[in-house]
C-alpha cells in the first residue's frame, strides 16, 4: 500500500474539484505566475496563508519559518525575497504572525536544544528590548503582545535588506505590511506598520 494514501486520495479529489469547478484551471495555473503578494508567515500548520486571505493558486508567493523571522544571513529567505521582488515584481510583503505563536513562547523561556535556540535569537532580543512593558502583562497577555512586536521587528528588518532597499532606489513601489492573525476568530489583524520607502539605517544583508 502506498504510504500516505489519504493524503492522495485528499490530492485526487482536491484536482477533481479544481477541475470540475473551472476546465482550464490547471492549465491556466501553468502559463505563467504573477502573484502581487509575498507573504512571510509562520510553519504553525495552523495559519495556512492562502486561505486566510481567500487567495487561490499563484496569487500569493509564500515563505514560512518558525516565528515569522526575517534573519538577514537567512539565504532562504533572501532568495524567496530577491526572486519576488526583482523577478515577479511583485508589490507588498507581508509579514503576519500569530497569536500563541509557539517561537515567541519559547523565546520567553529557557534556553532550547540548537538550532532552533539560534533561530529564535531575533525574538529573544525583541523580548530584551521590550522587557519593562512585558514584564506588566499576566503570561498570556505577555506572548500575545511580544508575537505583536516580533511582527513589528521584522518589518523593520525587511527595510534595511539590499534587495528592499534598491527595489525603492529603482523606483519600484513596494510596500511591507505587517499583520497578525487570530487562531480564535480566524481574523487578520493590520498592525498599522507598513513601510513604503527606506527608513533610517543603514543597508544590510540580502
Amino acid at each position: 500500500m502506498r504510504l500516505l494514501s489519504q493524503l492522495f486520495e485528499n490530492n485526487r479529489r482536491w484536482a477533481d474539484a479544481c477541475v470540475a469547478d473551472d476546465p482550464d484551471f490547471f492549465n491556466d495555473l501553468c502559463a505563467i505566475q504573477r502573484p502581487d503578494y509575498v507573504w512571510i508567515g509562520c510553519s504553525d500548520s495552523r495559519v495556512p496563508a492562502n486561505q486566510i486571505v481567500g487567495l487561490p493558486p499563484g496569487e500569493l508567493f509564500v515563505h514560512r519559518n518558525v516565528g515569522n523571522i526575517v534573519h538577514a544571513t537567512d539565504t532562504n529567505c533572501l532568495a524567496v525575497l530577491q526572486f519576488a521582488v526583482d523577478t515577479l515584481r511583485i508589490s507588498h510583503v507581508i509579514v503576519c504572525g500569530h497569536y500563541g505563536c509557539g517561537g515567541a513562547q519559547a523565546a520567553l523561556g529557557p534556553a532550547v536544544p540548537a538550532p532552533l535556540e539560534q533561530w529564535l535569537t531575533p525574538i529573544r532580543a525583541v523580548a530584551d528590548d521590550h522587557r519593562r512593558e512585558l514584564d506588566t502583562l499576566d503570561p498570556r497577555a505577555r506572548v500575545a503582545r511580544l508575537c505583536e512586536l516580533n511582527v513589528v521587528a521584522q518589518v523593520h528588518t525587511l527595510a534595511r535588506l539590499r534587495t528592499i532597499r534598491n527595489a525603492w532606489g529603482r523606483g519600484h513601489a513596494l510596500a511591507i505590511h505587517g499583520w497578525i492573525y487570530d487562531l480564535h476568530n480566524g481574523l487578520l489583524r493590520d498592525l498599522e506598520v507598513t513601510l513604503e520607502a527606506p527608513d533610517a539605517g543603514d543597508q544590510s544583508g540580502g
